[in-house]
C-alpha cells in the first residue's frame, strides 16, 4: 500500500484580504484539527503511512499527538524557508516517494506551487485559503476517507480522478510559470503584500474556468457566461470602459462593478500575448513579478493540468467495493 502525503501551509488564509475585505481566518490550530480528522479517515481505511511536509508551526506534529491510530507518520528530510517554495519542494519529494496522493491544506496559491512539481500525482486539495476556486470546501474526515481510497488500489484511480486545466506563462518557447485559476495583469508597482484586490489597477485577466458560485477573479467571467474547466477552453477579459459592467465577488465581501471592455474564449494551446506592458503579473491572486516594456510573455490554456481526486466518486468507489462493510455482511433483498 502506498503512503499518503500531507502538505499543510501554515501561512494560508492570513493575507491582507482580511483587512480590505472580509475573508475568513483559518488559524493554524484549526488546520491541526482538520489534519487530525484527515488522519483518522486515512487510518480507518487501512492506510499504513503518512508523510508530512515540515513547517514552522508543527501542524503535522501536533496533529499526530494523542491520536489512537495504527498508521505511522514521518516528516520529509528537507530544509524549510517558510516560503511557497517549501510546498513546491515537498510535493516534488513526495512524488519521488510514490505517494498515492497529496492532501493539501491551503488556497489557490498553495495548490499552484504544489501542481508545479507534483507531475501526475493525485491532489486532494482542502480549502484553507482566501479565494478557494481550486480546493474543496470539504470536511477533513471525508477528505481522509477519499485519500485512503487512493492508497488501496492504484488501478481504481481512473474511476475517481480528473485532469483539470492550467494556464501556462511562456516567454518564447520557455515555460516560466503556471496558474490553476487566473493570470491577472495590472499596472506595474511594488509586489508588497502580494495579494491582489484593487480593480482600479487591473488591466486584463486570463481564466482557466468560469464556474458560477466561486469567489475571486474567475467570478467576473462566470457572471458573463459559464465555462466550466472541463470543456477545454479558457477565457481572456480586457478590463476597461466600453462594453459593459459586471458585478462580481472578487474577494470575500468585496463585490464591485467591474468594467469589461472586451472578452473572448481561447482554445487549447493557443498563445495570447499580453495586451499591456510593463505590467505586474499575478498568478492565482498573488503578485509574482513585474514584466518589462518589451515583454514577450504569452499565456497558453492547457487542458492537461494536474490530476485531482473527485471526492464523491472516490467514496462511491469505496461503496461499490464494499469497503465500508464487514466481510460477513449480507445484501438487502
Amino acid at each position: 500500500m502506498k503512503p499518503v502525503g500531507i502538505i499543510a501551509n501554515p501561512a494560508s488564509g492570513k493575507d491582507i484580504r482580511r483587512l480590505v475585505a472580509y475573508g475568513s481566518v483559518f488559524d493554524n490550530n484549526e488546520k491541526v484539527n482538520i489534519v487530525k480528522r484527515v488522519i483518522l479517515g486515512l487510518d480507518s481505511m487501512g492506510v499504513k503511512e503518512i508523510v508530512f511536509m515540515p513547517d514552522y508551526f508543527g501542524i503535522g506534529v501536533r496533529a499526530m499527538e494523542d491520536l489512537d491510530v495504527s498508521l505511522t507518520g514521518s516528516f520529509l528530510d528537507m530544509q524549510t524557508e517558510n516560503t511557497q517554495d517549501d510546498s513546491a519542494r515537498a510535493a516534488e519529494i513526495m512524488k519521488s516517494l510514490g505517494v498515492a496522493c497529496i492532501v493539501t491544506l491551503g488556497g489557490d496559491g498553495t495548490n499552484r506551487v504544489v501542481a508545479k512539481t507534483c507531475a501526475d500525482t493525485l491532489l486532494l486539495p482542502i480549502s484553507t485559503g482566501t479565494n478557494n476556486v481550486f480546493p474543496y470546501m470539504v470536511e477533513g474526515t471525508l477528505a481522509g476517507l477519499a485519500a485512503g481510497v487512493t492508497a488501496l488500489n492504484s488501478e481504481w484511480r481512473k474511476d475517481f480522478s480528473r485532469q483539470v486545466p492550467q494556464l501556462e506563462i511562456r516567454r518564447g518557447s520557455q515555460l516560466i510559470d503556471i496558474a490553476l485559476v487566473d493570470v491577472v495583469v495590472s499596472k506595474p508597482g511594488f509586489i508588497a503584500s502580494r495579494a491582489l484586490w484593487d480593480m482600479t489597477t487591473i488591466q486584463e485577466i486570463f481564466l482557466s474556468r468560469t464556474q458560477p458560485g466561486q469567489i475571486g477573479f474567475s467570478s467576473i467571467g462566470s457572471h458573463i457566461f459559464e465555462l466550466a474547466g472541463a470543456n477545454g477552453r479558457g477565457v481572456h477579459i480586457i478590463i476597461g470602459p466600453g462594453h459593459q459592467k459586471v458585478k462580481a465577488p472578487i474577494a470575500p465581501g468585496l463585490i464591485p462593478w467591474v468594467p469589461v471592455k472586451a472578452y473572448r474564449i481561447f482554445e487549447p494551446n493557443e498563445a495570447i500575448p499580453l495586451s499591456h506592458a510593463p505590467a505586474m503579473i499575478a498568478l492565482d491572486g498573488e503578485r509574482e513579478w513585474v514584466e518589462g516594456k518589451k515583454s514577450r510573455i504569452k499565456i497558453v490554456f492547457n487542458p492537461k493540468g494536474p490530476w485531482v481526486v473527485d471526492i464523491p466518486r472516490a467514496l462511491q468507489k469505496a461503496t461499490e467495493e464494499r469497503l465500508f462493510l464487514t466481510n460477513n455482511s449480507k445484501e438487502v433483498e
